[in-house]
């Protein structure tokens, strides 16, 4: 029963999600037994009630409102794709997603799992998608991809709508296509993931991807 995620509307009635400055993840408090978080960003939180666990609930800070109907409205045009959740429906503060399991990419190098080619060229093709329906596929990034048997599950479409390329996916494919195999399998430790993150957004206009890969390998063993 595709309505049966109101079950879980009692669970989110006392639930607070708000913004925090200088663009850190929103505050949460108030989270009852039977709900549990998932997911942080800085626009909104994302749940998972025991009650009805097919389902995935994203809260939005309350000063962050406006982007519910936006990204709505984008999972509607995206609809039918095997890239993406489904969203089923929204509340006045939030929005109701398929829960979708597997680990990040992230995750997946934090833990070792290797991340196919495949997978990688899923993303490839979910963009391609994305712009035949005259959308803008920006913000993907290690954190919101999972892998799922093999193949690629995109989250969070809510900057689909934005102009401007930010680079991160294609970043991120040059570094898979030229580093990848060094640590295939190995686990990448938690604080030079932190580092690379960092670094990253530290570099801003003046990024350079030759310099920015010649500075990681000199923090690492894994590329000898």
């Amino acid at each position: 029963m595709e309505d049966e995620w109101r079950q879980a509307i009692p669970l989110l009635l006392n639930l607070k999600v708000w913004e925090n400055p200088d663009n850190e993840p929103v505050g949460i408090s108030g989270v009852p037994e039977g709900l549990r978080c998932i997911g942080v960003g800085t626009d909104a939180a994302v749940f998972h009630a025991e009650e009805v666990p097919s389902y995935a609930f994203k809260i939005y800070a309350k000063e962050k409102s406006e982007k519910l109907n936006v990204e709505e409205s984008i999972y509607a045009r995206l609809r039918g794709s095997q890239f993406f959740p489904v969203c089923f429906g929204s509340g006045e503060t939030f929005l109701v997603l398929s829960y979708e399991e597997g680990p990040t990419f992230l995750e997946c190098l934090l833990q070792g799992i290797p991340i196919p080619d495949q997978a990688v060229r899923d993303v490839e093709a979910a963009r391609d998608y994305v712009r035949r329906k005259g959308l803008n596929p920006r913000d993907i990034h290690l954190k919101n991809v999972l892998l799922q048997d093999g193949r690629a599950k995109i989250l969070d479409v809510s900057e689909y709508v934005k102009n401007g390329v930010d680079c991160r996916w294609e970043y991120l494919r040059r570094a898979y296509d030229d580093y990848y195999h060094l640590i295939d399998g190995k686990k990448v430790p938690l604080w030079l993931a932190e580092a690379v993150r960092t670094w990253y957004h530290q570099a801003g206009d003046d990024f350079s991807y030759d310099s920015f890969m010649k500075k990681i390998t000199r923090y690492t063993k894994f590329y000898k």
